[in-house]
């Protein structure tokens, strides 16, 4: 090859060689930005992850904090109320041992009861039923009784013993032809009242 030649040639290389260096650092530019560029996202997306992270971490320890005093409370009133409900035991156990005896109040409250309960009806021809023990306890205050009722009510009024009943005390009152019944038993006294007694059942031992 003659000089000449060799010239072209030595030029044509020199000019690939520097296009392709500028092609090299172009690239190079390139990948350090893309780089760059990645790092930052990736910077971005961790931060993001973490603040994910922390968003879920603080909803699932409010959720626990949440859960526990829920159960708290529900163990609390679960406590209460076995307690309420013990007191209600003992007190029944109270009124079923004083209602086994002749003990002069509970005579006394059974004739108020069976006074309430007819006067409820409005007074007549009234059928009284007891528990066996308890009959001869106001049977010698009936005709007390029926004279208190007509006073109160108007009517002429009977009360007749009927059938023993099974109770720890109290009385059922109803008319002569079973149309109107008032259950006056202890039983039935408190389940009607317990709502208003649990109230205060429930002040006296959380006060």
């Amino acid at each position: 090859m003659n000089s000449g030649a060799d010239k072209i040639v030595s030029s044509i290389i020199s000019d690939a060689q520097s296009k392709a260096d500028v092609i090299i650092q172009e690239s190079e530019r390139e990948a350090a930005l893309i780089l760059e560029e990645g790092e930052k996202e990736a910077v971005l997306e961790k931060e993001k992850i973490l603040e994910n992270a922390k968003k879920q971490s603080a909803m699932k320890y409010q959720q626990l904090i949440s859960e526990a005093k829920m159960n708290s409370r529900r163990a609390e009133l679960e406590a209460r109320e076995k307690l309420i409900e013990s007191a209600f035991k003992r007190a029944e156990e109270e009124l079923k041992k004083i209602a086994s005896t002749d003990d002069k109040e509970y005579k006394e409250s059974l004739q108020k009861i069976i006074e309430e309960a007819s006067i409820e009806i409005g007074g007549g021809e009234l059928v009284l039923s007891l528990k066996v023990d308890d009959v001869a306890k106001v049977k010698d205050v009936i005709p007390s009784l029926e004279k208190s009722i007509e006073e109160k009510t108007g009517a002429k009024t009977t009360l007749k013993i009927g059938e023993n009943i099974n109770t720890i005390g109290g009385a059922v009152v109803k008319t002569k032809n079973g149309a109107i019944e008032v259950n006056n038993t202890i039983e039935a006294r408190m389940l009607r009242f317990k709502k208003v007694l649990r109230s205060e059942v429930a002040k006296i031992l959380f006060k």
